[in-house]
């Protein structure tokens, strides 16, 4: 493998700390610097990153793309690689990066194919795989497109590698319906109804069988098995929940005052 270049790893944290430790090994093998963005947690996270050879800054969540560049301000170097925490680089794409004549390049940054797993399983039906994301870029250049949520690296001037990131992203089936401490729906409920936007009562099922017949039918889902059945099913069922909380917003004044809206985390 070649010399590790000059560039800023990024970590955005909130209790991460069976995570923490591989995601900070793993960018080591393609950056000099590990920097991590903590919003709070409450376990051992930021001693454990401190531990890994990270530096560590704290700031209350600010929403996904927002958070994300507070880490720029503090980087040393012009090229960074944003990773979550439940991500690792894998061996081939450190190959990779590490060849790349980055001094010199014409692009502004990089996409990268993400393998995401439910468990030990790889799926790739859904749309999760290739899953291309700008992650390698120039922060004078690229940076995260500030929104509350899903936010991303636009693909201006970028091109594609052929490697991969490993996304742990369920633990299993139940994760897949409620991942522990993030409630999707409601998240995404609040987002639209701060922007604006309203539901009627047709609108949840509209969504939900929308989605379930794109995932199933035309991403691929029909032909994953079980797996495939129960992504759909999932990402459904998350579509009919936002746009049902997004109605009951509207409709029930208690629901909405027992909200938070300043915080979508």
């Amino acid at each position: 493998m070649n010399k590790v270049h000059k560039i800023s790893g990024i970590i955005t944290t909130l209790n991460e700390a069976q995570h923490i430790v591989a995601c900070i090994t793993s960018l080591q093998l393609i950056c000099n610097e590990v920097i991590v963005i903590d919003s709070g947690s409450t376990d051992n996270t930021c001693e454990l990153a401190r531990s890994a050879g990270a530096t560590v800054y704290h700031q209350s969540y600010l929403g996904d793309g927002f958070q994300k560049n507070v880490a720029l301000q503090y980087v040393q170097n012009a090229w960074v690689f944003s990773l979550d925490a439940d991500e690792r680089i894998m061996p081939e794409l450190a190959t990779a990066v590490n060849a790349l004549d980055l001094e010199n390049s014409c692009y502004a940054g990089y996409a990268i194919r993400r393998r995401n797993h439910i468990g030990k399983r790889w799926v790739k039906c859904c749309n999760w795989y290739p899953d291309y994301l700008v992650r390698l870029y120039r922060h004078d250049t690229l940076r995260f497109h500030e929104m509350k949520q899903h936010a991303f690296v636009p693909v201006e001037n970028t091109k594609k590698l052929k490697a991969d990131i490993l996304h742990f992203r369920y633990k299993n089936y139940g994760e897949l319906f409620v991942k522990p401490e993030r409630n999707y729906s409601t998240r995404g409920a609040k987002v639209l109804y701060l922007q604006g936007k309203r539901a009627n009562i047709f609108t949840p099922v509209r969504h939900g069988l929308g989605a379930f017949l794109i995932n199933y039918l035309f991403r691929g889902g029909l032909f994953g098995g079980i797996d495939g059945l129960t992504l759909s099913l999932a990402i459904a069922q998350n579509s009919y929940l936002k746009y049902a909380k997004l109605l009951e917003y509207q409709r029930d004044k208690s629901v909405r005052d027992a909200e938070d809206f300043n915080s979508v985390w």
